[in-house]
């Protein structure tokens, strides 16, 4: 099977706190899919990035783009399982009209991207066999991803087993959260023996762009109050206070908090209950539904992706508008809760997806809170999509600045990486990312 990842301390740190350019491989492995991106630390571009969809379904296919040259491209390559994706990534970077590096030792280092910590995590972390059996404890949590990452992070280590290879938790950003906003009202001894508690997700997303909004506003992280909507498939709200997460809408696993693409969200915890017993179905049928087939997907009967949904109900489809409505109203509610639980707000951020391409949605959830002092520029607002970068959102009277801000999860992954190799990073809290510069 893989080989075992050599120990930390036979890595000649030298070789990384020189001169030399550090090249990072960033990956995040889903349970049939691995996306990727190749950093440049000495000149802070992107080399490439892409992604392998359908591993082990048939019909297996990579995108691949280099930004540098524009180049990019799409091609198809049965892949059986995660070892041959990431070595198809790994022959896509290095050989070939494709090639950006000239073989795999040019790889310094890989960061990988690890759902859930559970409590064992506050920060990134230098994978040993420690650290992999620590997760493989916890992957009962995220029976939907951690396995994944798991045989991500194999699937790497063998193709690259003289890198050091860094785990970045999404769970890690939100461990600041005080005991009475991740407790249940449920009990004790199902936390104390079963650890089940808030944990939260998103968490490199939601680090990212707090703390670019703080840059924006002119302020230290620890200075600011900002509440963060991160708006994709799947949706999560953070309440950011002094610059660390002090509460967030997803709970101990993705499936709680504000309504998404084909997730429930927050229901009334007995309705599962009743409708397994009304229809006669197994737990697993159950956890299907509410995790595939629930969301903006069960409200319109056919639409997940928004795009779709707004343009339906642009052309007079109740459903799609009904969809629009129920999903601004309960982040409307959360952006209130939040408010109230900071007591100040700094800002209010969109990311993701939608966050950064639905100015409908984005309109939607900020109608009425003018009294709140939030105000936003239609105008700007209508004309702001991603590819414009960072954009406030507000008009100059707005007591709360709203700001668009495209995430970039794989930089923290990157930055993560290079502050273990260099021994300056202890966590999220205290490392000074380059991208608050």
């Amino acid at each position: 099977m893989s080989q075992q990842l050599q120990p930390y301390k036979q890595v000649n740190k030298k070789t990384y706190l020189g001169e030399v350019i550090m090249i990072i491989l960033a990956l995040n492995c889903g349970s049939s899919s691995v996306k990727y991106q190749l950093y440049n630390w000495g000149t802070k571009e992107v080399v490439a990035k892409g992604i392998v969809e359908r591993i082990g379904l048939g019909e297996t296919f990579i995108v691949h783009q280099a930004p540098q040259t524009n180049a990019k491209f799409k091609k198809e390559h049965e892949c059986g399982d995660h070892e041959a994706a990431i070595n198809l990534i790994i022959k896509t970077l290095a050989n070939g009209e494709t090639a950006v590096i000239n073989n795999m030792s040019e790889i310094s280092a890989v960061g990988h991207r690890v759902v859930h910590g559970g409590e064992k995590f506050k920060s990134s972390k230098l994978i040993t066999e420690d650290v992999v059996k620590a997760i493989e404890e916890v992957s009962d949590l995220a029976p939907l991803h951690n396995p994944a990452n798991l045989v991500g992070i194999r699937a790497a280590q063998h193709a690259l087993p003289n890198a050091p290879h860094i785990a970045v938790f999404d769970t890690a950003f939100h461990q600041t959260m005080p005991k009475h906003a991740y407790l249940y009202p449920l009990p004790y001894e199902w936390y104390t023996d079963n650890s089940i508690r808030r944990y939260g997700f998103h968490g490199t997303s939601h680090l990212y762009v707090s703390k670019r909004a703080a840059t924006l506003l002119g302020k230290s992280a620890n200075e600011c109050n900002i509440i963060t909507l991160h708006i994709g498939n799947g949706v999560s709200v953070c309440a950011i206070k002094n610059g660390v997460s002090v509460d967030t809408s997803m709970g101990l696993t993705p499936l709680e908090g504000a309504v998404m693409g084909t997730r429930s969200g927050d229901i009334d915890p007995a309705i599962p209950l009743f409708m397994q017993e009304k229809l006669n179905l197994s737990t697993e049928e159950m956890t299907n539904i509410l995790n595939k087939k629930s969301g903006v997907l069960a409200i319109t009967g056919k639409y997940a992706d928004r795009r779709d949904i707004e343009d339906g109900a642009a052309e007079g489809d109740s459903r799609c508008q009904l969809a629009v409505d129920i999903e601004a109203y309960r982040l409307r509610k959360y952006i209130g809760a939040y408010a109230f639980a900071l007591g100040k707000v700094d800002a209010i951020v969109f990311t993701a997806g939608v966050g950064e391409n639905g100015p409908i949605m984005r309109k939607t959830i900020l109608e009425g809170l003018e009294d709140m002092g939030i105000v936003i520029d239609n105008d700007i607002n209508k004309e702001t999509y991603s590819k414009k970068g960072e954009t406030e959102l507000s008009t100059p009277e707005s007591k709360i600045k709203v700001f668009m801000i495209p995430t970039d999860e794989e930089l923290v992954f990157v930055e993560d990486v290079v502050a273990i190799l260099q021994d300056t990073y202890e966590d999220h809290t205290k490392y000074p990312y380059t991208f608050l510069k």
